[in-house]
């Protein structure tokens, strides 16, 4: 079968489709037929050679941690009746807190049994896969954060797969939206998805334009997919008693916050990993996150799709920050 691999570390150019063998599902495993594999940020980054101190993956090696498509054989131990349904999940190597985003961007994948998410017929596999872990991701931050009517959040990254959900949650809370991302297009989608404002973050003042959009009162929840110097700005306007949730780094890195001046005015500072743990039931908000898009009350942003063969196209336009919302790879 054909699959795309990094041939070894470095710029897009790495990736190419190769013939690698089939795989086989092992004991709790099945194999899944890709009609779209989803692309993370954080796959271009371990391509580039970045992080191996936390993954070890070497190449040659498959990316990909996020498939959509029909499940096609079973191992032992899986219930028969799998066999030909759509489905989304992460791939068998893929997982959150653990294990490598791996063996996605190919015709077929491994995946366990227990992560399988059946796609109802109203959805899309593209927009299944865009969910995958965007969907479970962004009500597990909602959910934690808490917004409540009339509250002011501001959203950083938000022209991403994430922060365009994440926006259209905190609208159906009745919070008062500051969208921030980077160039023109970004801060139109957000507009359109509800945000009260937008502020380009290329832009030296924005964080004093973000707290004027507040009537200087400052901003009540940061929900901070940038990191970096982007994240560590935008925790200088909340209000004392307020909130922060890290999730991201797109910037380069996860905020360096001040945390004892956050502290001493009563901010809480929370990461990923601090609203999550062994007891998150990711099955159910996968469910939730795809039956909000089949009621219409969400909608899932794909700004770009790319066949396999032009996994590299994909990979630049993620790096070039033009991509909008989520970028799929389709076979």
């Amino acid at each position: 079968m054909q699959a795309v691999q990094a041939t070894e570390f470095g710029g897009p150019e790495v990736l190419a489709v190769h013939e690698v063998p089939e795989p086989v599902a092992g004991a709790g495993e099945v194999v899944v037929a890709v009609a779209a594999a989803d692309v993370m940020f954080l796959d271009t980054q371990l391509r580039s050679g970045w992080g191996t101190e936390f993954f070890k993956v070497q190449p040659p090696y498959v990316p990909g941690g996020a498939i959509a498509g029909v499940v096609t054989a079973v191992g032992e131990e899986v219930d028969p009746s799998w066999l030909g349904k759509r489905v989304t999940t992460q791939t068998a190597a893929s997982g959150i807190g653990g294990g490598l985003p791996t063996g996605g961007y190919a015709e077929r994948a491994l995946a366990n049994a227990e992560t399988l998410i059946e796609v109802p017929d109203q959805l899309t596999l593209p927009q299944a896969v865009a969910l995958t872990h965007d969907g479970k991701t962004a009500l597990a931050v909602h959910d934690r954060v808490g917004l409540r009517p009339g509250e002011w959040v501001l959203i950083t990254a938000a022209g991403g797969g994430l922060g365009t959900l994440l926006i259209q949650f905190a609208r159906a809370a009745g919070a008062n939206v500051i969208a921030a991302a980077r160039g023109t297009a970004k801060l139109e989608l957000a507009q359109r998805l509800g945000a009260h404002a937008v502020i380009d973050y290329s832009q030296p003042d924005w964080a004093a334009q973000a707290h004027a959009a507040t009537g200087r009162a400052g901003v009540d929840a940061v929900l901070d997919g940038a990191g970096g110097e982007l994240g560590r700005s935008a925790a200088e306007i909340i209000t004392d008693g307020g909130r922060f949730i890290g999730y991201g780094a797109a910037a380069g890195g996860f905020a360096d916050l001040d945390r004892a001046s956050l502290e001493s005015r009563r901010i809480e500072v929370l990461g990923l990993f601090d609203i999550t743990g062994d007891d998150t039931d990711w099955h159910t908000l996968a469910e939730r996150a795809q039956s909000a898009v089949v009621a219409g009350d969400i909608e899932v942003v794909i700004g770009q799709t790319f066949p396999l063969e032009r996994a590299d196209a994909a990979h630049a336009a993620i790096e070039s920050r033009t991509a909008l919302g989520r970028t799929i790879l389709t076979m």
